[in-house]
């Protein structure tokens, strides 16, 4: 059973399992029959709330390893950096039925989607590969902490993206 229940609060796991949700979330915005508002609502916070845990619980730790390269940790931040501000773009758009609403999703599917094919290929790759099992599982528990702590802030309301992106 412990090797189970680490296993579930592996960090790579935990960021793996955000990745699809987005992307699943991803999809529901672009369909005209989904509630667009409220999967743009639930990616804000998810977004916000995954980048900020990995950069406050993840990053700084895994540059400690030798062989993960610091320069895609840091590129990754950078590359949350300009989700964030895609996604502020997309908050400020108010009806979701428009062309530039469109226009800007698509921004934002595209800054989001390089930055976790990257951030899958580099670093996280890196981490499963030269993390021990015990750190990594010590990882997805800070994460994952510090993402429901977010979450439970309304850490995704357009006001908070103004302050996130505005550093």
């Amino acid at each position: 059973m412990a090797a189970e229940q680490q296993k579930d609060q592996d960090v790579v796991a935990a960021i793996l399992k955000d990745h699809r949700t987005m992307e699943d979330l991803f999809r529901r915005m672009r369909s005209v029959e989904a509630d667009r508002a409220d999967a743009l609502s639930k990616f804000s916070a998810l977004l916000i709330a995954h980048g900020e845990a990995e950069e406050a619980e993840v990053y700084g730790a895994l540059k400690r390893f030798k062989d993960v390269d610091n320069e895609e940790v840091e590129h990754g931040a950078e590359e949350h950096a300009e989700g964030n501000e895609a996604l502020l773009a997309l908050l400020e758009v108010s009806d979701v039925g428009s062309d530039e609403w469109d226009e800007r999703l698509e921004a934002l599917a595209k800054a989001v989607s390089h930055h976790l094919d990257e951030e899958e290929r580099t670093i996280l790759n890196d981490a499963r590969e030269n993390v021990p099992d015990e750190r990594r599982a010590e990882l997805g528990t800070a994460f994952l902490r510090e993402r429901e702590r977010l979450l439970a802030a309304d850490c995704g309301s357009i006001e908070n993206v103004r302050a996130v992106v505005r550093g």
